[in-house]
């Protein structure tokens, strides 16, 4: 709000005074601002969704493409936290202290994790010029640290600008079980999986309803609305009816995909006639991430195909179910008049995910302890593929096919198989042209400059106090109505995990080096060089012929690299980045208590029980017929529970979800006060790292039960099931009870847990959990 001088009159009788109103009466939007929808899926390569020529249809984009703009070359960071956090601030990513993961930062400035105060938000411009300004979904911008009830709440939704949030903080989350937090504030899903519940839904209902109040009490104010559902990043989650909407459409295979989608790219004009197809495995072997392999179709067996085409359908009806539910929104919009002055922007943040590995994954949570998926068993669940019974994630070979005609794909900053995404703009009020296609190249950075534009409003040079970094985008707004109209941006740099690349009037260069991987030595990188104008798919490396253009493009991704804090760069792998050491609010303790009637903890900053030996001791009084969860941390996919059922105490770990679930079992309980818990003592390591040992189950001073049992080395879950007490939130650890199988008959005086024990920790496990999140 801008600095006014009171003009009124002060005398010692109010009656005898005149008021003054004006310095506090906040700014109005200008006259016929749009609102602005932007729509941010995660994971999807620009071969997925049918309005670019893909299989995966999707009936609201489709509708919004044939009435408004098709962008052909917009591109992100390729990876999803920074990506959102250009969109926040119009900022590059590393400007933004935020070069790679919430779970990576590395204590520089361009990686803090922290968005610094001079890169404000659109948020914050927004909702001080008039603007109701509405956060659904996804966030991943929040430190892990601060991903807690008693965390700071400054990198929090509502502190950056936003009115309202509803959504999850983390990287990803359960569909059917989320992580869910309002405001400012942690909250369990109001219904459940088999009453109806799906997060895209819930988001779409939730936006609805924020528009609704919004246009009841406000209507004249415009608003901003940023919806990221959790689609189309893992788990891929989707009511059944959708899956089968795709059935057979992906069984031959993900090498006769590229050249099918290839040719409908072209034919749709997304693509210019004699495209090429970039090998599946690009980059050379000594650097190559083995992770990343992608099994030609015809070296898979026959279950493998089975297996691989199902998961390419589930992945689809999610993407195909969430655009229903922003159609919805759409629909909403319609019906009461807003959609014809509402700009949508319609996009995803980064390339087709790898985190899937060559094989893919019925149980996401299994790779991520290093634990090695069963064909079999993967196979024998092959119809609970995409509900509450999996957790699953497609193979390299898909990501590559959606990444068509691009090398590489998410994470690779240097290849537009990483950064090259869908985007439809529409705008019926705004935009005359309809159901165009826009080759101009643009970068996530320049979608804040263009709702600035359109709002009629500029990114202020001094900001609450602190000069302002500019703005690194342009504005789009150019390329609405002029479909041959020269880009007007001029370069672009990335940088991620140690790939780096630029682009410079049409050409690029790409540095082959691999993400993640310790290589290093980056001053003996190689510079690939691609005439993207003539070569769309960066399939024609022309340095050899073009060595000044190389010198000319290196030296100005040093150029970018200086003014946005690109350095140092970092390729350390995933276990040496996780065991940084980085400054937390709270002590490393060896006990911990818990109580009944608190939020669920986040697996972040709750005790960790992983690699060690641990006790869990509850101190209760029970009356008759007392029964319910004690303590529960984690889910069906990997978690164990303390729990009092048919006048018994249970202790259920549940390694993986891998049956049948390790159970120990008292005898019935008697009324009174009582000593409840259990005793893992970690005795050594199995096959795949996991630990092995012996647990022991107490009722007051007496083991009641004892065996052998193997516990995670890795995180239960990378988001959502926190660790409870006194119920268990979202996704049941066990099959005995349904959550949250509250206690009632009797008293939880508290809860300790003493890991006090030597531990042991397989960090390899922790890191890939750790890159998983994004």
């Amino acid at each position: 709000m801008p600095d006014k001088e009171f003009n009124g009159v002060i005398n010692l009788d109010v009656r005898d005074s005149v008021p003054d109103w004006s310095p506090y009466v906040p700014p109005a939007a200008k006259e016929g601002a749009p609102n602005v929808l932007v729509v941010l899926y995660d994971d999807t390569g620009m071969a997925t969704w049918s309005p670019y020529g893909g299989r995966v249809n999707m009936p609201t984009l489709d509708r919004l493409a044939d009435n408004g703009l098709t962008y052909t070359q917009w591109h992100t960071t390729a990876l999803c936290s920074p990506t959102r956090s250009c969109l926040l601030t119009g900022r590059n990513h590393t400007r933004n202290g935020i070069a790679s993961l919430m779970e990576s930062t590395n204590g520089f400035p361009g990686n803090s994790g922290r968005i610094p105060e001079d890169c404000a938000t659109v948020g914050h411009i927004l909702q001080d010029n008039g603007y109701s300004t509405f956060w659904l979904g996804k966030d991943h911008n929040v430190p892990e640290q601060d991903n807690a009830a008693g965390g700071s709440r400054k990198q929090w939704p509502l502190q950056l600008g936003f009115d309202r949030f509803y959504g999850f903080l983390g990287g990803e989350t359960n569909q059917w079980y989320p992580d869910l937090a309002e405001d400012n504030h942690f909250i369990e899903q109001p219904y459940t999986p088999e009453e109806g519940y799906h997060l895209s839904k819930d988001l779409a209902d939730r936006a609805i309803k924020m528009l609704r109040d919004q246009q009841a009490s406000n209507p004249s104010k415009p608003w901003y609305m940023w919806f990221c559902p959790g689609a189309n990043h893992a788990p891929h989650h989707a009511p059944q009816e959708y899956i089968d909407k795709y059935k057979g459409l992906f069984d031959d295979g993900y090498d006769a995909y590229r050249e099918w989608v290839l040719a409908r790219m072209v034919e749709k004009g997304i693509l210019p006639e004699g495209t090429e197809l970039t090998p599946f495995n690009p980059m050379p072997e000594e650097d190559a991430n083995p992770a990343d392999y992608v099994k030609p179709w015809d070296e898979l067996s026959d279950d493998e195909k089975r297996l691989f085409a199902r998961m390419a359908e589930v992945f689809a009806g999610f993407s195909e179910y969430t655009d229903a539910q922003v159609g919805r929104i759409i629909d909403y919009l319609e019906e009461t008049g807003q959609l014809d002055n509402t700009v949508v922007f319609y996009c995803a943040d980064n390339g087709a995910s790898g985190e899937g590995s060559t094989h893919g994954s019925v149980s996401e949570n299994k790779f991520f302890n290093n634990y090695p998926d069963d064909l079999a068993e993967n196979l024998a669940r092959l119809d609970d593929l995409g509900g509450p019974e999996s957790y699953n994630h497609y193979p390299t070979g898909c990501t590559a096919a959606f990444s068509t005609p691009f090398q590489m794909f998410k994470r690779y900053s240097q290849y537009s198989g990483g950064t090259c995404d869908p985007l439809v703009i529409h705008w019926p009020k705004g935009i005359e042209a309809k159901g165009e296609i826009r080759h101009q190249y643009h970068h996530v950075t320049d979608i804040v400059p263009t709702i600035l534009e359109l709002a009629g409003l500029e990114m202020p040079e001094v900001y609450r106090g602190v000069e302002q970094a500019p703005l690194a985008g342009v504005s789009m707004k150019y390329s609405f109505d002029a479909a041959d109209a020269p880009t007007q941006k001029k370069r672009q740099f990335y940088s991620m995990s140690g790939t780096r690349g630029l682009w410079q009037d049409g050409w690029k260069v790409a540095a082959t080096h691999p993400p993640i991987t310790g290589k290093g030595h980056f001053d003996e990188d190689e510079w690939e060089l691609y005439h993207v104008d003539e070569d769309r798919a960066e399939s024609k490396n022309l340095a050899d012929q073009h060595p000044e253009k190389v010198q000319e493009l290196v030296a100005a991704w040093f150029e970018e690299a200086e003014i946005n804090n690109a350095l140092p760069l970092d390729d350390r792998t995933a276990m040496e980045q996780l065991t940084l050491d980085r400054p937390t609010s709270e002590p490393t303790r060896s006990r911990y208590i818990y109580y009944p009637g608190t939020s669920a903890v986040p697996e972040g900053v709750a005790v960790s029980v992983r690699g060690r030996s641990y006790k869990i001791i509850a101190d209760v009084d029970l009356s008759e017929g007392a029964e319910g969860v004690i303590f529960a941390h984690g889910s069906r996919f990997g978690g164990h529970a303390l729990f009092i059922k048919d006048d018994k105490l249970h202790y259920v770990y549940n390694f993986l979800g891998i049956p049948p679930e390790q159970t120990f079992v008292s005898e019935p309980l008697t009324p009174g006060p009582h000593a409840l818990g259990m005793e893992f003592i970690r005795e050594g390591a199995g096959p795949y790292k996991e630990s092995v040992g012996t647990t022991n189950l107490y009722v007051d001073d007496q083991i009641v039960a004892s065996g052998e049992m193997r516990a995670q080395v890795g995180k239960f879950t990378l988001c959502g099931d926190g660790l409870c007490g006194g119920y268990d939130s979202a996704d049941a650890v066990s099959r005995s009870y349904r959550a949250p199988f509250a206690f009632t008959g009797g008293k939880i005086l508290g809860v300790a847990v003493d890991v006090s024990g030597e531990s042991y920790l397989d960090l390899e496990t922790e890191a890939l959990a750790a890159l998983a999140r994004d």
